[in-house]
């Protein structure tokens, strides 16, 4: 690729490709990168393992090896470098999943065309593009919510190790994971710490999802999973309760309510464990993407340490410890104050 740092016009014009994220999108989505795996191939063998044309198919190859997605392994064969080894294997199932063009993650990354009505009422653009908020889109098309569900799953996995074995949980009996999704972190913190118990709190279908995960990990009379809204009642009692990953969803009036629900429902001395990605610096992280992503398409934001701190005293409770990885993984301590 031409080297465009010294050129503004053909930065500017790199920047605002769109024909480079849909090309890798496209390639996901007819499996080349997992037929490639197996070696390098032609436009012709390729066409006929996806039932692409061949002439657009090779047209697409073409564009993607100039741009350092694929090589060209000999005239006319096409094969993996090391950007596109990112996309296969068990490794490269969740980006695979993510990019494929018929799934949720697309179909989210679609939002980004109501950025501009995002930006001007201050909520969500996915609605601008698709009809429907995120939330009520997934509640009608049972198939989205279920490859959204995976691929927030997936996500979890990549934090579930590190903070059930990290974080420590001495002390705690019971959890109740408020937003827990099909069950990964709460799975994930029961295999490894033997003396806990505890609930996934979610919607169905992830609820079923999640009984399912803990039944063929042995842990059905360790875990449950409760249906129900964190806008509604949360179940009361438990030691601790979990909201992870779940405020950055939502504005600061919702995030609030969720967060107010929990220390409602945690019992005397109870804690609600805020778990986070969070930035240093809002603005310079390269996280402030992941901002705008939340913006798009939920209205939601990252937030700062500190600005938890504070929504945690509107709710009703106070940080009591925070405890932070050089990944940028953080869980606030709050108990009700």
């Amino acid at each position: 690729m031409p080297d465009t740092t010294s050129d503004p016009a053909a930065e500017l014009a790199r920047l605002t490709d769109l024909a480079t994220p849909y090309a890798v999108r496209a390639a996901v989505t007819l499996g080349l990168p997992e037929l490639l795996e197996a070696g390098p191939a032609s436009a012709a063998q390729l066409a006929k393992a996806t039932g692409a044309d061949q002439d657009s198919l090779d047209r697409l190859l073409r564009y993607l090896v100039a741009h350092d997605v694929f090589a060209a392994a000999a005239p006319d064969r096409y094969a993996l470098n090391d950007i596109s080894r990112q996309l296969v294997g068990p490794d490269g199932a969740p980006q695979r999943a993510w990019l494929n063009l018929s799934g949720a993650g697309a179909r989210m990354d679609a939002g980004y065309a109501g950025l501009a009505d995002a930006v001007r009422k201050g909520s969500e653009g996915y609605s601008s593009v698709h009809g429907l908020p995120l939330w009520a889109d997934l509640a009608e098309r049972p198939d989205l919510r279920s490859g959204f569900d995976d691929l927030m799953g997936a996500d979890t996995a990549r934090i579930a190790h590190l903070l059930a074995t990290e974080y420590d949980w001495t002390g705690l009996g019971h959890l109740i994971d408020v937003g827990g999704g099909i069950g990964i972190l709460l799975g994930e913190i029961l295999t490894t710490r033997a003396h806990l118990t505890g609930a996934v709190f979610d919607l169905p279908p992830a609820t079923a999802a999640a009984r399912r995960r803990f039944a063929a990990a042995g842990l059905g009379g360790r875990a449950a999973a409760i249906d129900g809204s964190f806008f509604d009642l949360i179940p009361p009692g438990a030691d601790a309760y979990l909201v992870s990953r779940v405020l950055t969803d939502w504005n600061d009036e919702a995030a609030q309510r969720i967060l107010a629900n929990c220390v409602t429902a945690a019992r005397p001395g109870g804690r609600v464990l805020i778990v986070e990605m969070l930035p240093d610096d809002v603005i310079a992280d390269p996280r402030s993407a992941y901002d705008l992503q939340m913006l798009v398409v939920v209205g939601g934001k990252l937030r700062s340490t500190a600005e938890f701190t504070r929504l945690a005293e509107r709710a009703g409770a106070v940080v009591a410890g925070v405890r932070r990885w050089a990944c940028g993984l953080t869980v606030l301590d709050c108990r009700p104050s």
